[in-house]
């Protein structure tokens, strides 16, 4: 997973360092407003699927990964506008709540937990007077930071989760290629023009039915058939994420039409 997408400057959380620092809370994520696409992890796909389209992306497929296909243009996030608002009453990944901490791993001889928290020190939210403290006075961890380090913990077992999903439709070659072609619509009934979105993967129908038994009733058991279909649901929201672009478009259109 792309661990530091968001983060300007990563840092480890120290206690010396930043035990005067506070998180104010801002009513936005305009950190995330270039992000085309985020990690997703198998326990978020059921209520994710409702929203977004969920697909597998990477460099091939050994190395592919679930992620929810936030935009359709390079650098954009069809849910967040310009204010930095996600788009009401749809799903917000863990990948992008978690914002500005996260857990890394510890360089190789390091001792203790195998995973570190980080925080962005360049997050605009971090300050030393307002807002929540991390660390209390007699340094221990405020009820906001504990929260927070919870919340990395159970984000980072849903990671270990959903590599071992990702085993299994490897090791069952469940996995196929998928190029998403849109074509727009040009002036005057003309072609207008086409967008075209490689590197993805999405389950083969055709190959989840000739599964045996046995390994149906394990992925039944381990709740693998339950991810996989709100994946195959999911695939129907090309057409809203296409319709967020056009509106996006033609709210561009506009602008530039006021401004001329």
């Amino acid at each position: 997973m792309a661990e530091v997408l968001f983060y300007e400057h990563p840092v480890p959380l120290n206690r010396a360092e930043h035990k005067d620092l506070r998180l104010k809370g801002l009513p936005n994520v305009k950190f995330a407003m270039n992000a085309h696409s985020v990690p997703l992890t198998g326990v978020e796909f059921g209520v994710a699927a409702r929203d977004l389209l969920i697909v597998f992306a990477g460099t091939d497929m050994a190395s592919a990964g679930p992620v929810a296909l936030l935009g359709l243009r390079q650098n954009e996030n069809l849910y967040v506008d310009a204010e930095g608002q996600w788009a009401p009453n749809t799903y917000m990944p863990a990948f992008v709540r978690r914002y500005p901490f996260v857990l890394a791993e510890k360089p190789a001889g390091q001792d203790g937990d195998d995973f570190t928290v980080f925080l962005d020190e360049r997050y605009e939210g971090f300050n030393a007077s307002e807002g929540e403290r991390l660390f209390l006075e007699d340094g221990t961890d405020s009820e906001m930071l504990t929260k927070a380090v919870g919340f990395l913990g159970e984000f980072q077992q849903n990671v270990a989760r959903t590599k071992w999903f990702m085993e299994q439709l490897l090791k069952h070659d469940l996995l196929e290629p998928r190029n998403v072609r849109l074509q727009k619509d040009g002036k005057d009934g003309k072609e207008g023009k086409a967008i075209n979105l490689n590197g993805l993967f999405v389950v083969s129908e055709e190959k989840l039915r000739a599964l045996d038994e046995k390994v149906t009733h394990e992925f039944l058991r381990e709740g693998v058939l339950g991810w996989v279909y709100a994946h195959l649901l999911s695939l129907a929201n090309i057409d809203r994420l296409a319709q967020r672009l056009d509106e996006r478009e033609q709210a561009e259109a506009a602008a530039g039409g006021t401004t001329n």
